[in-house]
């Protein structure tokens, strides 16, 4: 079936471990006699159309293996979000270079792209084996246990949670930073992974998974603060009211969109600015402030978990041979086994494409601000080894002489 040509790319947001995916991919198809030039595409699918290509199998084995240990897309990476008619010339670019094989490392967009170049090829019946490699800080994908990417990303918020909760026990007050994830809260509530003591902080994480009304935040925060003088809150950028209107979109005058025409919800830093507003205007609180972690959670260089970096290599790996040994196109996917191991699947792409998975209810408290011990148990072993640690005195108090 192969022409001996394989072509790999990366797609949407890099993250700390996406490079370990792609070198995977390059690795374990030099172990393939069949298999003559490993090509990469520059920019994802807009690299294809340009056929802008990079010639992987020139590249020594070394340095490739530094390329893997570091975070970002090395390809570079693309936010297009191709429809039919654009992977009409993906396929078409693909068919021009006789490549036998298609692998594209992405999250939902591009296992949709996967579905749809498949769907192409099996119409003009041109052997091409196209595979779906997941990635996503989101943990959003179907069908998967956890996407690489993401606990690396989770250890970047567990970790940064961690040092606000001192920082806002040595300075009390309300600390309010905004965390990513559209639809689903994974992110957001691996802030709690940062908490050490009972009083430690995040005192509330909101994610989208639940309904947000401003007035029961504001009751929260106050209640919080009552009892220990200071509060830390988590907020997924993707929090809503019950109509699933952006909170962003109903507490700010004027709102920027993305290239897709939704509101854009990260990077601007509007969310934690106008949360923190609300809460020195209507509860009277002096000290607040508001961050966004906005593109550092992505692929912050030195916080990777070596779980992460482990899968992320074996999924590059397990797709050529899938894509080799086996005689179906599909999305890879990571199965957890036993109480922490993993293997992995191939999935059809049409389970994969075009869906979305949130946080399951057993991961969420009743009262929607916390996250349960199921939480706790599904994340901990994904953050790797190392974890920092934080510790207080036990303040053994003296005496008073003077104020009795």
């Amino acid at each position: 079936m192969s022409s001996g040509k394989i072509l790999v790319a990366q797609g949407g947001g890099p993250t700390a471990v996406i490079n370990q995916s792609l070198v995977g991919v390059a690795l374990e198809a030099r172990r393939f006699g069949q298999i003559g030039h490993i090509y990469g595409a520059l920019h994802g699918v807009r690299g294809i159309i340009n056929e802008d290509f990079v010639d992987l199998t020139q590249e020594t084995s070394h340095n490739l293996e530094q390329v893997a240990n570091t975070p970002s897309s090395a390809l570079g990476s693309t936010r297009d979000k191709p429809d039919a008619a654009y992977c009409h010339e993906i396929f078409k670019v693909l068919q021009a270079h006789k490549i036998g094989h298609f692998f594209y490392i992405g999250g939902n967009d591009s296992s949709d792209t996967v579905r749809i170049v498949s769907e192409e090829a099996q119409a003009a019946n041109y052997p091409l084996r196209s595979i779906h490699i997941p990635k996503t800080i989101d943990n959003d994908l179907v069908g998967n246990d956890h996407t690489p990417g993401f606990p690396s990303a989770a250890r970047f918020v567990a970790q940064a949670f961690a040092g606000a909760n001192l920082d806002n026990a040595a300075l009390p007050g309300v600390y309010v930073c905004v965390v990513m994830g559209r639809h689903a809260g994974f992110l957001t509530a691996a802030s709690a992974l940062g908490k050490k003591f009972p009083a430690d902080g995040p005192h509330l994480i909101y994610m989208p998974e639940r309904v947000f009304v401003i007035e029961k935040f504001l009751a929260d925060v106050k209640a919080v603060y009552e009892r220990y003088g200071r509060c830390v809150i988590a907020v997924s950028e993707g929090i809503h009211d019950a109509a699933g209107a952006p909170i962003t979109a109903l507490l700010a005058k004027e709102m920027e969109h993305d290239a897709h025409g939704n509101v854009q919800l990260s990077g601007t830093g509007a969310l934690a600015d106008l949360l923190c507003e609300e809460i020195k205007s209507k509860l009277n609180i002096k000290r607040v402030r508001g961050d966004t972690l906005g593109y550092m959670q992505r692929a912050f260089i030195g916080c990777v978990s070596d779980v992460d970096q482990r899968e992320a290599r074996e999924v590059g790996e397990k797709a050529v041979q899938f894509a080799m040994w086996g005689d179906k196109d599909g999305s890879v996917a990571i199965k957890r086994t036993g109480f922490y191991s993993v293997d992995y699947e191939l999935l059809p792409v049409s389970a994969v494409a075009g869906k979305t998975r949130t946080m399951e209810d057993e991961f969420i408290t009743d009262c929607g601000t916390d996250v349960t011990d199921a939480f706790r148990m599904y994340l901990r072993p994904l953050l790797g080894s190392g974890m920092p640690d934080a510790f207080r005195l036990r303040h053994n108090p003296v005496a008073k002489v003077l104020n009795k």
